[in-house]
């Protein structure tokens, strides 16, 4: 529980700017962790559709396991969407606690910047990144069905799903 300035004592204003920088560095790692996240899965979508094209691209060997690729793709499409939004709601807490942070100094710098954006409701004036971002994985997931949909034949499912003794 976060105590008063006359109960904390002499130090408050000094500890309160230094709690307040680690505060917005360890928010802005955050957004580091994030960018590193996406640069990965976007990385490993990639290089599996690339993958696909490469095996496929005017060869006449067998395609039958392009449907394990596509599942792989679909599941690492899946994590990625929900660590988008993981690390929204981590960065939506930890600016929050910022903003209360601001309270307390003598300016309020997130705030104020967050207030002229008018607070992301306005899309021509600011668009959140994570409104953008979190197409990415469904469109790889889009692209990633249709190679499965293509991959497997109803008589190849039933080969993989019940094989023959």
């Amino acid at each position: 529980m976060p105590k008063s300035q006359s109960e904390y004592g002499a130090e408050y204003n000094s500890h309160l700017l230094e709690q307040y920088k680690l505060f917005v560095e360890m928010a802005d790692r955050v957004s580091a962790r994030r960018q590193s996240a996406n640069s990965f899965f976007l990385s490993v979508n990639t290089a599996l559709i690339a993958l696909i094209g490469y095996i496929n691209f005017g060869s006449q060997t067998s395609t039958s396991f392009f449907w394990l690729i596509a599942l792989a793709g679909i599941a690492l499409c899946l994590m990625w969407y929900r660590l988008i939004k993981s690390y929204k709601d981590l960065n939506t807490a930890k600016f929050a606690v910022i903003h209360e942070m601001e309270a307390e100094l003598p300016s309020a710098p997130y705030d104020l910047e967050w207030e002229k954006v008018q607070r992301g409701t306005n899309k021509k004036l600011y668009l959140p990144f994570t409104h953008i971002e979190v197409y990415i994985p469904w469109v790889f997931l889009t692209i990633h069905g249709f190679v499965l949909f293509n991959s497997l034949s109803l008589f190849e499912l039933l080969k993989y799903l019940c094989p023959s003794s």
